[in-house]
């Protein structure tokens, strides 16, 4: 099996990998405190930053420290085996500043890019709406030409750390087409409203955020309008799509650990509850399932260290196959720890909570099933 986080990270990793298995490490204790709070603190939040991790697949001239496709995915893995939410963050920060980086301008990127990679900019996507969740091409959100600069008007849901975020990455509609802008939330005219109680990613910071006739520079638009879903959106969402991939790969681990660790040392009829049949078989399949989701994102990155557009399918494969595995063993998992598995503290239990939310966010499992027939039918010749 695959080393999880607790292990310290595989041997010969890279030291950014290294120095996310050990926070991993650290954070697995006080994680079920950040969950029953409903809050990571920024304590946490700052020493991701010092450590290097946010944004951490920048190229060295923008802050960054240019990891590779697989380094970046063993370090969502180390987090998300620990803690969906502190994964969360390393995701929407680099879906923001991913997006940036290939469509910004020169200058867009000198200003944005360093902040996000330092911590000192905490960034959030605000795409989805009331109206537009899987289809995001229905945004009712407004951005219109105001004088010299751009008014953003309308209302985003479900913001990843939208609570706390400094600036968001907002889609919406311009008379010319979708279009992509960036709105600090300390402008006049940006409400946020923390949402609490959700299901899972309970210590995400997310908010329900109002733009309410926002003023902000021209030079706030990311890319031609027209350009906003296809490119920028899409190319956060992509990015976002691979780092999910890997934390639910780094969850389905950690609920295996567990299980396995559990049924080890659990008697039960003078026998190791593992040496059970039933339980045993839901070790064997959890570990399966765990293994064949690291696969999967494994050959993801592989595609994606071709450039900028490539390995767009393989990630959606891999994200669906994570969020399926994640959910297959955190829901095994919690079978065979039994009250502990459902106990306020339990790892499992978390996971088995965030694992329904990652088989929604970033492309629902629905939604991947289509876009994946559809090149399967493609490439066997269908016509539409």
């Amino acid at each position: 099996m695959p080393a999880t986080s607790e292990a310290g990270g595989a041997p010969g990793a890279s030291p950014l990998v290294a120095a996310a298995a050990e926070l991993a490490a650290a954070f697995r204790e006080p994680a079920s405190r950040w969950d029953a709070e409903g809050r990571v603190p920024p304590d946490a939040l700052r020493t991701l930053a010092a450590t290097g991790l946010l944004a951490a697949d920048l190229p060295s001239q923008h802050g960054g420290r240019g990891l590779t496709p697989a380094e970046l995915g063993e370090v969502t893995a180390h987090l998300g085996g620990v803690c969906s939410a502190l994964r969360g963050l390393l995701t929407v920060q680099s879906m923001v500043a991913a997006a940036l980086l290939r469509w910004g301008t020169r200058a867009q990127r000198a200003d944005w890019l360093p902040g996000l990679a330092d911590g000192t900019l905490v960034a959030g996507f605000a795409a989805t709406e009331d109206g537009a969740g899987s289809a995001l091409g229905e945004v009712a959100t407004t951005i219109e030409d105001d004088g010299d600069g751009l008014r953003v008007t309308g209302r985003k849901k479900w913001v990843t750390f939208g609570e706390s975020a400094d600036v968001l990455l907002v889609l919406g509609r311009h008379p010319d087409g979708l279009t992509t802008v960036l709105v600090e939330t300390a402008r006049s005219g940006v409400r946020t409203e923390p949402v609490t109680g959700q299901l899972g990613m309970r210590a995400a910071g997310i908010a329900h955020v109002t733009l309410d006739g926002v003023r902000i520079p021209a030079g706030h638009r990311i890319a031609p309008p027209g350009t906003g879903l296809s490119h920028v959106a899409a190319s956060a969402l992509d990015h976002g799509r691979y780092t999910v991939a890997w934390g639910c790969v780094g969850m389905a681990e950690a609920c295996v650990a567990d299980a396995a660790a559990h049924a080890a040392a659990r008697l039960q009829g003078g026998l190791p509850l593992g040496r059970h049949q039933s339980v045993g078989a839901l070790l064997a399949r959890s570990a399966v399932s765990a293994a064949a989701a690291r696969e999967l994102a494994a050959l993801a990155g592989r595609a994606r260290t071709r450039g900028p557009g490539r390995g767009i399918t393989e990630t959606i494969m891999a994200k669906y196959a994570a969020a399926g595995a994640a959910a297959e063993t955190a829901r095994a998992a919690v079978q065979v720890l039994g009250a502990a598995g459902i106990a306020p503290d339990s790892r499992a239990g978390r996971h088995y909570r965030d694992a329904k939310v990652m088989e929604i966010i970033e492309g629902a499992q629905e939604v991947a099933e289509s876009h994946l027939a559809e090149q399967l039918l493609r490439r066997h010749g269908a016509v539409a």
